[in-house]
């Protein structure tokens, strides 16, 4: 599976609102800065995500975007799919139908393995585990640089 820019910078966009939830709403301008993702991109994305019911905004003085539930309840499984659609290898692997000789093919069971474990990862780690792994880099790179 390779991930497209829309899962990797809406990731990071919920990576952002996660970080910085405790000050209220985050302006898209301070996300598209800190994550180095094109605003107009991500006016598109921040739309998608609050189809999908992970961000809520406002409008006006004190507005921006904000998570609309916990980070630590947001499964990286159910996001993905939000924005890129299934995350199947290969059709075969979720479309069993009998009519179109894919279903019986000698791979299959390969890619349905590794679709399984794929999902399964993903779906036991969340946003905010994300975070706290964001956190745990930043700490041991600056670490690395005092003296």
């Amino acid at each position: 599976m390779l991930l497209s820019t829309k899962g990797d910078y809406g990731v990071r966009a919920l990576i952002d609102l996660a970080r910085y939830a405790n000050e209220g709403p985050v302006q898209r301008s301070e996300i598209a800065k800190r994550r180095k993702i094109p605003e107009s991109y991500l006016d598109h994305l921040l739309a998608q995500l609050r189809r999908g019911g992970y961000v809520k905004s406002v409008r006006g003085p004190g507005g921006g975007h904000s998570l609309a539930f916990d980070s630590n309840k947001m499964n990286l499984l159910e996001v993905l799919e939000t924005l890129e659609g299934s995350l199947a290898p290969m059709g075969c692997v979720t479309d069993l139908s009998e009519d179109d000789g894919r279903a019986v093919c000698g791979q299959q069971w390969i890619w349905q393995e590794i679709y399984r474990f794929m999902c399964e990862r993903l779906a036991d780690t969340t946003i905010d585990d994300l975070v706290l792994h964001e956190q745990d880099h930043e700490r041991e790179n600056a670490a690395r640089y005092s003296i």
